[in-house]
Order: C-alpha cells, then structure tokens, then sequence
C-alpha cells in the first residue's frame, strides 16, 4: 500500500511575513491520518483552525490567503503557497502548521528553507492509503484575449507533471528561460525547483507598499529587478529561475485540493488566482476527477512511492 505522510517530530521557523513585514513564529507539528494541511492562528484569543482546501481561498492578490470557509472577514493565513509546494515536494499529507501572525515567514523567498525544516523533522509513513485526485479528462481555464490572454490547463497523466511558460517583455527577464517543464517521476524537486525565489520589479514597489504589500521585501527573501537587470549581488540560482517559480507557486497552489495531483498542468502566464480558479473549474465537473489509492506500490507513478532522500 502506497501510505499517507506526516512528520516524526515538530520543528519551528522564525522570520519575517513578504508582505506584513511582520516577525512570525511557524511551529510545523504531525497530524493524525486523513487531517490534511491544517494552519492554526494561535496569536489570537481563541486560536482558530484553517484546513486548507479550494474553498478556504479568499484572496490571490500577489500571494494565496485562506481563512475558514473563504471567508474575507475571518482570520486569515496570507502567503501559504510556497509551504505547501514544499509539503506537495515531499509528498507530505497531513500536518499542523501553528503560526503567530497572518503570514507564513518569507525566508528566504524560496521552498528550499521548507524542505529542509520538513526533513529535518523526518519523515513518517502512516498506516492509511495516500489518496491522489485524478484528472480524467482535460480541464481549462481562460482569461483575456490577445496580447492580455492567459490560461492554465489540466489533463489527465499518469504522474504529476508541469509545464509553465512566462512573457513578462523585460529585458532581464527575456535573457532567461521562458518555459520550463518539470515532472515528479524525476525526483529532484529539491534539486530543480526548491531554491527558486520570488521575484520582484523595483517600478512596482511603491504601487505595492501604498496598498500594504512588500512590506518585508528583501535582497535576502527576493530577486530584485530594475528596468534592466537584475540587483541581487549574486545573481541567479538558476538561469530560468522567474519560470521556475512560478512552476513552485503553481505546485503549492493547486496542493490546496488537499490531495497530490495525478495530471498535467500546463499554463501561459498564470498566477495564484488563475491557478485557484481552474481549481475551482475541475471541481465543479464531478466527472472529470476521481479520488484513487494504490494497494499495490508498483502500479503507482514512478516516484510517488520514494520517499525523498535526507537534505
């Protein structure tokens, strides 16, 4: 039986929120089987429960946000998406993040820093089936026309597969890879995508400030471009770094379904709210999914059933 995954033991983070500028506690605890990915707000009076889940999304302006229900005016937990690509990247399924502030801590700008925390903590097999949602027949979402147009996709595949490509028109960003595609059979999410950072235009920082966003924004949590090049004193990670994010963002935002993907996801220019909305999309056609177990290890996709090796 391919078994579901939470940690051996607890393990903390502290830094700042991207966008609040905030100083934040994360303590990263096991969660009995079935539970999920479930953030607690224990800074608040009577601490409150966010499991995660499409419908808990209630912004996707520049980050994911969720609260109970997707509700605006609850409590909220800002900025999840890097996290949960770290969590999807080990093939963990439940867990208990206690956080102190509305923002999970930035890092520095990557899922590197997660995967290392998770797996320092270990990892446990638990004693029930791990649960896949399969995509059986392709799902799209559109938006825009032209020059603005914009989609992302999902088909089925018998693995998890991604396929993202980037038009940003920027000359930095031009001199890098505008597509890139990643497949989990290979393994080296650590490797290939972890360490790739958030990004960030210098034109746009006092349009993010002015509407409190960016607040905690660094050279040390961000790639930092001006109309030209990059700032960062030590450049690059990878020289297609900018696709390679939004590859990371994408896998920690549809991880919101609550369970691993079995599909290709591909997309032109997407981000957290297009990812959410074609979320959204497949779960409404009841038909184009299934939720699937495998008894047998063997006729799961090739790397689902390896757990990632030591940091």
């Amino acid at each position: 039986m391919l078994q579901q995954r939470t940690l051996k033991s607890l393990t903390r983070a502290v830094g700042v929120g991207l966008h609040s500028g905030q100083r934040v506690e994360m303590t990263l605890r096991p969660a009995p089987v079935n539970t999920g990915i479930v953030f607690r707000r224990v800074d608040l009076p009577n601490p409150v429960d966010i499991p995660v889940t499409p419908a808990s999304v209630c912004d996707c302006r520049m980050a994911t946000t969720i609260s109970p229900g997707g509700d605006p005016g609850a409590a909220k937990v800002n900025t999840i998406e890097h996290l949960m690509s770290a969590c999807c990247g080990l093939g963990l399924d439940n867990l208990y993040v206690d956080i102190t502030a509305e923002e999970v801590p930035i890092l520095d700008g990557s899922s590197a820093a997660f995967v290392y925390l998770l797996q320092s903590a270990g990892i446990e097999l638990q004693k029930a089936p791990k649960r896949f949602l399969r995509v059986k027949r392709p799902v799209e979402y559109r938006e825009g026309s032209g020059a603005s147009l914009k989609w992302a996709r999902l088909e089925p595949y018998h693995g998890y597969k991604l396929t993202f490509e980037i038009d940003f028109d920027h000359p930095a960003v031009d001199q890098t890879g505008q597509c890139v595609e990643f497949d989990f059979s290979s393994g080296q999410y650590k490797r290939d995508i972890a360490r790739a950072r958030t990004f960030g235009f210098t034109k746009d920082v006092e349009m993010m400030r002015s509407r409190g966003l960016g607040l905690g924004a660094s050279m040390d949590n961000a790639i930092v471009v001006d109309d030209y090049r990059v700032l960062n004193g030590d450049g690059l990670r990878y020289d297609d770094e900018f696709v390679k994010h939004k590859i990371l963002d994408a896998i920690g935002d549809l991880y919101v379904a609550g369970f691993p993907l079995l599909a290709h996801y591909s997309a032109f220019k997407s981000g957290h709210a297009l990812n959410n909305l074609l979320l959204r999309e497949l779960l409404k056609q009841e038909d184009a999914y299934e939720i699937v177990t495998f008894e047998d290890k063997a006729k799961a996709p090739r790397g689902m059933a390896e757990l990632a090796p030591a940091w």
